[in-house]
């Protein structure tokens, strides 16, 4: 190629990899379901997006770098200790039946199938027992299903991810390592002890040099987030030099032990080393669907079609048949999880270095595991965005329509507010900081949030459970406003603060933008003041007529949306909605 083929190559592979992932942000679709088509249409209709030709033997290297950083990151999400009750159990089982149940079966088809050995067949199996966070979330956020049945199936979708990468490398070792998948044999044993091994060695130095990083020298974001690339860049390297492939396990356990050692106290966000992991998922994609070639799927399409049917309609099914028996679902809830298993970037990225590796090893069929993987991640992902919003419905387990609030306060005015909003028909979630406080709130009979007051807002648990909009109205106007801006992109919906005193001399409050609730002179210390002078809140229905001397705050829909009277925007109600005011201790009817 030429320089200038070069140049335009790698730059349509930026631009098709960030494209893909806005459109699909947009669109409210799991990336994949754009970013792998529009990868294997470049690469059939174009020259130039041709990794193999841009990068040459250095992309298979740069491909198991890359799967390293996505293990790591996926390791960060992974704090065990808040997978606890039953949702542990089911958890645990689903992967347990899943891994076993997937691998046996496509073990056992794909030699026929796809006339491939037994032992590549194994490795095929291997890759596709994950799934994934970054293809089930975008689902799931779509369909709006019950929290329980989210929290059971975004944590075997992101802890699929580092067990899939770990005994793929293990898989690997073995079929590398001996004609035959015998692990019986004592020379094998010994091959997985010694891969676990230098894995195992690679991931306790990567988190001894996160220590010294991140606790020792106290970098900050930018800085901390250079060290984490740089270390497990640097430790996957090494171990892949000292034993192929054994730098994805060391990866993983970086990312396991960083998540799960207290001293590390990670930030609920990493907004740039999510943006970096972003940009690695969107060129990495792209890059491997552009090397999947309409010839390479021909002789394939017709047995994958078959394999998806296999595991959509019998081993998924089973498995979470099995896994959630006795569990206290319903029966909708454990139809639901058997009808989610859509496959993802983990599949995608391990097909690509795992079959490129075992093809120069000469290994007969080994060509073959990265055009069905492509056809079952399309294939899955496709059937599983047009499904299950439907099957949801018919099932009963989707979300009731409507907010679910989270209230962070603990005022006497914000509490009453709080039982205002509920009356309205709000679904109401209140935290604060203080025990009198949070007293208060159990006392009036309101839902109280667990968890540290600054986690709590900013923990992206949240949004796992169903949080649609936040209000910020602590005594501390500097609180409110910073965590307004920590929050936003850890809710599905907006994040409101009640407004500072216009006098403020406060360290943020008065410099941030966000939302404010209820105009510029209904601000926090108005509120206040006016509750401990008597004025409470009214709810009524729109229709009715809206008494003198009364302040709208709120306009509650028919269909149990919230519009919050703002600064930017006044909020006319309709027929149906009901209005939330502010007004005299005189007003009939208030609450």
């Amino acid at each position: 190629m030429t320089e200038d083929e070069i140049l335009l190559g790698l730059a349509l592979t930026v631009v098709l990899a960030t494209g893909s992932q806005i459109l699909a942000s947009k669109l409210r679709v799991p990336a994949l379901i754009i970013l792998l088509p529009v990868g294997f249409a470049a690469g059939a209709i174009t020259d130039v997006v041709n990794p193999d030709e841009l990068l040459g033997p250095a992309f298979s290297d740069l491909v198991s770098l890359s799967v390293a950083v996505i293990l790591y990151d996926a390791g960060l999400g992974l704090d065990l200790r808040k997978l606890t009750g039953r949702t542990r159990g089911i958890v645990g089982r689903l992967l347990l039946y899943g891994v076993l149940l997937t691998f046996l079966v496509i073990a056992a088809v794909a030699p026929a199938m796809f006339d491939m050995p037994l032992r590549v067949a194994a490795m095929l199996g291997v890759i596709l027992v994950v799934s994934g966070p970054t293809v089930v979330g975008p689902l799931l956020d779509f369909v709006r299903p019950t929290d329980k049945v989210r929290r059971i199936l975004i944590w075997e979708g992101t802890l699929t991810d580092p067990i899939g990468g770990i005994l793929g490398a293990l898989t690997f070792h073995a079929i590398a390592s001996t004609h035959r998948v015998d692990i019986g044999r004592g020379y094998q044993l010994g091959q997985f002890a010694l891969s676990m091994a230098v894995g195992l060695v690679g991931g306790i130095v990567g988190t001894a040099l996160l220590w010294f990083t991140l606790r020792t020298l106290r970098l900050g974001e930018t800085l901390g987030t250079l060290a984490q690339l740089a270390t497990v860049i640097a430790v996957s390297a090494g171990c892949d030099i000292v034993r192929d492939d054994t730098g994805l396990i060391a990866a993983i356990v970086t990312g396991l032990a960083v998540a799960n050692i207290r001293g590390f106290d990670m930030p609920a966000r990493r907004p740039f080393f999510e943006t970096l992991v972003q940009l690695i998922i969107g060129l990495l994609f792209v890059s491997i669907s552009s090397t999947v070639t309409p010839a390479s799927l021909v002789p394939v399409l017709l047995p994958a079609l078959a394999l998806i049917a296999i595991l959509v309609l019998v081993v998924r099914p089973l498995v979470a048949f099995v896994a959630t028996a006795r569990s206290g679902l319903t029966r909708g809830e454990r139809a639901f999880i058997g009808w989610m298993d859509p496959r993802g970037i983990v599949a995608a990225a391990t097909a690509s270095t795992f079959s490129a590796s075992l093809v120069q090893r000469g290994e007969s069929g080994a060509a073959r595991i990265l055009p069905v993987t492509f056809l079952v991640i399309v294939g899955t992902v496709l059937l599983y965005s047009l499904t299950a919003a439907p099957m949801a419905r018919r099932l009963g387990v989707v979300k009731p329509a409507g907010t679910r609030i989270l209230l962070v306060g603990g005022e006497p005015w914000v509490v009453d507010l709080g039982r205002a909003l509920r009356s309205a028909g709000l679904d109401v979630l209140m935290w604060a900081g203080l025990d009198e406080e949070r007293e208060l709130i159990k006392e009036a009979g309101l839902d109280l949030a667990k968890g540290d007051l600054l986690a709590t807002a900013i923990n992206p648990g949240a949004r796992l459970e169903g949080v649609t909009a936040v209000f910020l109205a602590t005594d501390d106007d500097d609180f409110n406003a910073l965590a307004s801006v920590v929050m936003q992109d850890n809710v599905e919906g907006p994040v409101y603060r009640v407004g500072p005193p216009h006098d403020s001399h406060g360290v943020v409050a008065p410099y941030t933008g966000g939302e404010i609730l209820f105009g510029r002179s209904l601000v926090r210390h108005v509120l206040a003041e006016r509750y401990e002078r008597g004025a409470r809140f009214v709810v009524q229905p729109a229709s009715d007529p809206l008494p003198q001397e009364h302040d709208a705050l709120f306009v509650v829909r028919a269909d149990q949306r919230l519009d919050p009277i703002t600064e930017r925007q006044e909020t006319v109600p309709q027929e149906g909605d009901t209005v939330v005011l502010l007004g005299s201790v005189l007003m009939t009817g208030g609450h």
